[in-house]
């Protein structure tokens, strides 16, 4: 199959950004996103030209290394899939596609395709880290955690912090991410110890990196490639309520 991409290209953070166009041939439909971008890759270098900047690492859908927004949409557009897992089966022979980084004042571009996500990095330090004392290492079924706890708990560890929430969003919100994090510590026993200091000193640092307020129009979930429910942000809304009150 061919394709057509339109590619954002930008040397670094200071310079212009712009759209060129690459034709991409002969390529196989089991190939994944990044496989075929390989490929473009290798000819523009064949031909002595820049290759195109762009995140990779696990190809797994593990990491989330791999920020791409295609035709508009984070990921691509697929249920539960990063464009590591995306594959050329879902395009047809002789589309166009539009390939951009992600667009948000706290990610600015570094080159090409390529953003810088480290406010993600200084959000999660800013939580600290867990005090208690454990002792010796303890069985697994030592500390009794319900079912429903540990299930949600889980669901929230998923984020890989790939960052399409704040793409996807208008307001380049974090508050997905955020609340997934605050959530799958604050709902184990061994996090409760810090809970409210964590979500107040989270949430600030959120605000403080220039990400957007939530405004709840789902566009946050819709693209998340592991599927991370809006109600982590109401439940994190309701821990920062209680530290406000407890004055954490």
């Amino acid at each position: 199959m061919n394709l057509t991409l339109k590619v954002w290209r930008q040397k670094n953070a200071a310079s212009p950004g712009r759209i060129e166009s690459y034709e991409a041939k002969n390529l196989i439909p089991d190939m994944s996103f990044l496989e075929m971008l390989d490929v473009v890759n290798e000819e523009l270098i064949a031909r002595g030209e820049e290759p195109i900047a762009f995140d990779s690492d696990c190809r797994e859908g593990i990491c989330g290394a791999c920020s791409l927004v295609i035709n508009g949409i984070p990921h691509g557009g697929q249920k539960g899939t990063t464009v590591c897992q995306l594959h050329l089966r879902h395009f047809k022979d002789g589309d166009t596609i539009t390939i951009e980084p992600w667009r948000a004042n706290a990610f600015p571009v570094i080159r090409d395709l390529v953003v810088d996500r480290s406010a993600f990095d200084r959000v999660i330090q800013a939580g600290g880290f867990i005090s208690v004392s454990t002792g010796g290492v303890p069985d697994a079924n030592a500390i009794p955690i319900s079912k429903d706890d540990a299930d949600r708990a889980m669901d929230a560890a998923q984020c890989i912090g790939c960052g399409a929430c704040v793409a996807a969003c208008k307001n380049a919100s974090a508050m997905l991410f955020v609340a997934a994090k605050v959530s799958h510590l604050g709902l184990l026993p061994q996090g409760k110890v810090e809970k409210e200091r964590r979500v107040m000193n989270m949430v600030n640092a959120m605000d403080a990196e220039g990400f957007g307020n939530c405004t709840v129009t789902g566009s946050c979930e819709a693209v998340c490639p592991k599927e991370i429910s809006l109600s982590f942000i109401a439940r994190m809304n309701r821990d920062y309520a209680v530290a406000l009150l407890n004055g954490a």
